[in-house]
């Protein structure tokens, strides 16, 4: 059966809370959140954790927080056990899953939809998630990776570790190197906020007002931004809804002339294979080629022994399948992108453009 889709609702009803719309149009919603929420669980008897991820699931808490619901003590409570042991891991990157965790838990106690007890556990959770992110940097200022550091800086922004937090304006600065990086519509939705001042928990102490004779899809954005303190607000919110936008170019990329060769492997380790190295030859694509390009190239250089299938995400295309091995929610295996020897690389695989003679690994990895 198909997964509960918690984190797409999540961020879709994030999205509709900045457009201060009427009150009906999202309560069902809001119902189908919560629903979301217990079937996700349903897979905690079999596997120890929700269908999804914890990174889903703490954005499905988040939302309902932001739409001023109350979250049932039990649901809070998986999160706080789960991030007490050490298990909210995803991906081999807990960085944003511990960050939206802890946004989640700073956004419950601030707007008082806990009792006292329970506010203060998720207080000292926050603070302690934020000190792990802070200590998670690396000397390039960057926490975990440049698409989590955004959620990071969320963390500081809510808990008010930004005035006093080292790390965060050097991963401010981080940010501001790395801008490039975030040209898709879900990764814009991330980054803006952080670049004023901004966490996700402002949209929850937005105040609406309504214009006259308007209704609130046909009102005049630029006017509104005004309305709520700061410049960030629309622009998120149509990135959180409009998964499908296609990704801006800033400005046009000069043509880079001639070709390059990349040495392209497959690994696939114990226990799904026996031999780890499947594939490993080289591949000449044109100089301005992009990782995707090289699989493209290979399939068609030798369809037979090369084969590979993507699926579309707001994020770009995912890596679903290589040489016939699918990599399965249900498994919690994906494919892993990294430049050799053992470096993941920061980029999906429509966005890094590898050098002339670089060594790409796509390896099947747990998570």
């Amino acid at each position: 059966s198909e997964p509960p889709h918690t984190g797409r609702l999540a961020l879709y009803l994030l999205g509709l809370k900045a457009t201060c719309p009427p009150r009906s149009p999202h309560r069902s919603l809001v119902t189908w959140l919560k629903y979301y929420l217990e079937e996700d669980w349903t897979g905690e008897s079999r596997h120890g954790h929700p269908i999804t991820s914890y990174y889903q699931y703490g954005l499905g808490v988040l939302a309902l927080c932001v739409h001023h619901k109350r979250v049932r003590e039990e649901v809070i409570r998986r999160l706080l056990t789960a991030q007490h042991h050490g298990r909210l891991g995803h991906g081999g990157n807990t960085v944003d899953t511990e960050a939206v965790v802890a946004v989640a838990f700073t956004c419950l106690e601030q707007r008082r939809l806990v009792g006292t007890g329970l506010a203060a556990e998720l207080r000292v959770a926050a603070h302690g998630a934020s000190r792990s992110l802070a200590e998670a940097q690396g000397p390039d200022g960057v926490i975990g990776n440049i698409y989590s550091t955004p959620w990071a800086l969320q963390v500081f922004l809510a808990t008010g570790a930004c005035q006093t937090e080292p790390a965060f304006g050097q991963a401010m600065a981080a940010l501001l190197e790395n801008l490039e990086a975030f040209g898709t519509a879900a990764t814009m939705a991330q980054v803006l906020p952080v670049l004023h001042g901004r966490s996700y928990l402002d949209v929850a102490s937005m105040h609406c007002q309504e214009e006259p004779g308007r209704s609130w899809g046909q009102r005049d954005w630029g006017q509104r931004w005004g309305h709520h303190g700061g410049g960030w607000v629309s622009p998120v919110l149509w990135w959180l809804l409009a998964d499908t936008l296609t990704p801006l170019d800033m400005e046009p990329l000069a043509e880079v002339l001639g070709n390059k060769t990349v040495q392209l492997v497959v690994e696939c380790p114990l226990p799904w294979c026996y031999d780890l190295r499947l594939y490993d030859r080289p591949v000449s694509v044109p100089a301005a080629a992009s990782l995707l390009d090289v699989l493209q190239a290979a399939a068609a250089l030798e369809p037979r022994d090369f084969k590979f299938h993507t699926q579309d995400t707001p994020q770009g295309p995912y890596l679903t399948e290589v040489l016939g091995l699918e990599a399965r929610q249900e498994k919690r295996n994906y494919w892993q992108l990294l430049t050799a020897p053992n470096t993941p690389l920061q980029m999906g695989i429509a966005d890094y453009k590898p050098q002339d003679g670089e060594t790409l690994i796509l390896r099947l990895s747990e998570w």
